[in-house]
């Protein structure tokens, strides 16, 4: 499978512009880090900058850009402002999505890609709820879609919705009601004759529409600014061409197989973000050093080899996991399978790299890089949460072990001296 679109290459100019923009996000991001609100205007200078319909298919006015240049631009937005850079990049995932045959009716995927390139228009998908969990770990949501006859009405509630309060539309993550659904498929003789399995799949919500309420429950240790409240659906009429890559409950595992190349996307977008705030965290850590002159030294810090070496350490780690990810980012959008499927171990890898690096800069500072008036202790509240973002190390690390050792839990038991080793 190839990637969804041709990729873009970030030329010289858009370099100095991502580096203009991080250093102006980058001026807020405290204050918006303090209060627990969204940069709004950081968001009108990037579609203003041209870059909010990076991933929308050229067909529809945006530039087709693949996931090599969406790692170069998050990293460098995530540089000055993470929160900034997660919301862009939820809309840029689901403008990819598209472009891989997710399913979407034309014309409605077409009023969504016109309003990102023309009006800057933000999306997302809310998927995470709070009795369900996140779907990646499997289950049905409790969040159902009723067909009325004409069209759908959405009920549910979900949680850590990124970027709730600026998004234009809400792709979210349903069931349907399967005695109602027109298109319901029988299920088997377990179910009892006539029984139907409810479809799962995606419902594009206008964040305008009458029966929407954002419950305003984000407060946690890092990327506050991100305003990732609780939403709540309560009856939301929709149209009938609302539903996106709907699918019954069975086959959802072949779905996400299918579309591995473009779920690969997610990781990497995810990973280059948390990288960036490492790589921000080391850049103050230089500045720190080259102005900390202790009365008894005489000297500035980064005159000491301890110093020097500590530095050393952080920028090769980061140096290497930056290299990582843009080779496979690379190889992702050249159509390579099994880059792809190492996406998932390199989001591990990174952001675990990113937590040391900034842990080890915050050791080497002591009290001031704790001091809520300096950027490291935010860089390091903010580069924790790529720990929570899917796809989790214990699952990376279970996929990774099954898959060693050929492991099939419905065919293959161990011998009683395999379970005793």
């Amino acid at each position: 499978m190839s990637s969804p679109s041709a990729p873009a290459s970030v030329g010289p100019p858009q370099r100095d512009l991502l580096t203009e923009l991080a250093a102006e996000f980058a001026a807020t991001a405290a204050e918006h880090d303090r209060t627990g609100t969204f940069p709004v205007a950081n968001l009108t200078r990037l579609h203003e900058a041209g870059l909010t319909g990076l991933t929308v298919p050229v067909a529809y006015g945006g530039a087709g850009a693949g996931i090599s240049t969406v790692v170069d631009v998050l990293g460098a937005i995530a540089h000055g402002d993470p929160a900034t850079a997660l919301v862009l990049a939820m809309t840029y995932l689901a403008h990819a999505r598209f472009g891989d045959g997710g399913g979407w009716a034309e014309d409605v995927y077409a009023r969504v890609a016109r309003s990102t390139v023309e009006e800057g228009a933000m999306v997302s998908h809310l998927r995470v709820e709070p009795d369900l969990g996140s779907p990646s770990r499997g289950g049905l949501p409790a969040t159902t879609a009723r067909w009325t006859g004409d069209g759908w009405e959405l009920t549910g509630h979900k949680i850590y919705s990124t970027g709730a309060p600026v998004l234009r539309w809400m792709l979210v993550w349903a069931a349907t009601g399967p005695a109602a659904d027109p298109v319901g498929r029988v299920a088997g003789p377990a179910a009892g004759a006539g029984a139907r399995e409810p479809r799962v799949g995606v419902f594009v919500v206008p964040a305008d529409s009458a029966g929407i309420e954002i419950i305003r429950t984000w407060d946690h240790i890092g990327m506050r600014a991100t305003e990732s409240h609780d939403v709540v659906f309560d009856r939301v009429r929709l149209d009938a061409d609302a539903g996106v890559g709907l699918r019954p409950l069975s086959r959802l595992r072949d779905a996400a197989t299918a579309g591995f190349m473009i779920l690969s996307w997610g990781a990497l977008a995810i990973s280059t973000i948390y990288l960036g705030v490492a790589e921000a965290a080391r850049d103050w850590l230089i500045g720190f050093l080259h102005e900390r002159v202790p009365s008894n030294l005489g000297k500035p810090l980064a005159s000491l080899p301890r110093f020097q070496a500590a530095v050393g350490e952080i920028d090769v780690m980061l140096t290497t996991a930056r290299v990582l990810l843009e080779t496979t980012a690379r190889g992702v959008d050249a159509g390579d399978a099994v880059a792809a499927a190492r996406a998932n171990a390199v989001k591990s890898t990174v952001t675990n790299a990113a937590i040391r690096a900034v842990g080890a800069a915050v050791a080497l500072t002591g009290n001031p890089g704790l001091s809520r008036a300096n950027p490291l202790e935010r860089h390091y509240r903010n580069v924790l949460c790529g720990r929570v973002h899917t796809p989790q190390d214990d699952a990376v690390y279970a996929d990774a072990g099954r898959a060693l050792l050929h492991w099939e839990e419905k065919t293959v038991k161990p011998s009683r001296g395999a379970a005793e080793r």
